[in-house]
């Protein structure tokens, strides 16, 4: 009886391992700019005028301004659209943190996401703008088919951040 109990019990034990979902994946892309904080954030700032700045976005459409619970809504240049919403915004530390609120897994392999825009002060009158986001993959089944996995998800965020970075530092040095 007593074997019976502890094969169960480990039975029962390794099922539990192995039957967890998926674990957020951390994704972060920075970039040093030669422009004054200020000036970067009149670019970045408001948080429905991604498409300004953003060579991968054609539109971008937004409510309710910069105020806590503001949407905006993306429209990509490869098609599709992803609806966001924003959770936090400082004007005067110049960051804005939003989350989906409206996935497309066929526009970006991801279920759902937070992410953080900030730009802070750097050496000799320049910025750092740094991007970053907790999310997690399309399927979130646990054994999730290529494309819809953590992979696929971390990439595509990544590519979607540096590409705007990348555009944004050209933007704000060509200012200056």
């Amino acid at each position: 009886m007593k074997q019976l109990l502890a094969i169960l019990f480990v039975a029962i034990g390794t099922s539990l391992a192995f039957a967890h979902g998926p674990t957020p994946q951390k994704v972060e892309e920075t970039v040093s700019i030669t422009a004054p904080t200020e000036a970067v954030w009149a670019v970045i700032g408001d948080f429905a005028n991604l498409a300004a700045w953003h060579p991968l976005v054609v539109n971008c459409t937004g409510t309710g301004g910069n105020d806590t619970g503001a949407e905006r809504t993306i429209e990509l240049k490869s098609g599709g659209r992803i609806t966001e919403g924003l959770d936090e915004y400082d004007a005067a530390g110049h960051a804005y943190s939003y989350r989906l609120a409206k996935e497309n897994v066929e526009v970006l392999p991801v279920s759902s996401y937070s992410a953080t825009l900030s730009v802070r002060p750097a050496g000799e009158g320049g910025s750092e703008v740094v991007w970053k986001a907790s999310l997690y993959r399309a399927d979130t089944g646990n054994y999730p088919p290529e494309g819809r996995d953590d992979a696929a998800a971390a990439a595509a965020m990544k590519a979607f951040f540096r590409t705007g970075l990348d555009n944004l530092k050209q933007m704000a040095e060509a200012r200056q």
